[in-house]
């Protein structure tokens, strides 16, 4: 069973959000609920992979501001296709 869910947003945001979901071909309530799914169950098996800085952020753990997330991902890149 489908319910509404009204929420309030940074304009960019949704203006950015509703472009990724035409260019993925999904819509914006299917990548939300894809995404509130993902945050609570301990196993799934999403069409997408949520990355770890973005796990990171819905956990609440910190985020240093010197990130180098270009290294981060690189260094990531080369463990997964080791």
């Amino acid at each position: 069973m489908d319910t509404k869910l009204t929420l309030k947003l940074n304009q960019k945001i949704i203006e950015k959000a509703k472009k990724y979901a035409s260019n993925k071909n999904m819509s914006l309530s299917r990548i939300v609920e894809s995404y509130l799914q993902s945050l609570t169950t301990e196993s799934s098996n999403d069409e997408f992979e949520i990355s770890p800085f973005v796990k990171s952020i819905a956990t609440g753990k910190q985020v240093p501001t010197d990130l180098n997330y270009k290294k981060e991902y690189s260094d990531y890149l080369l463990e997964k296709h080791k």
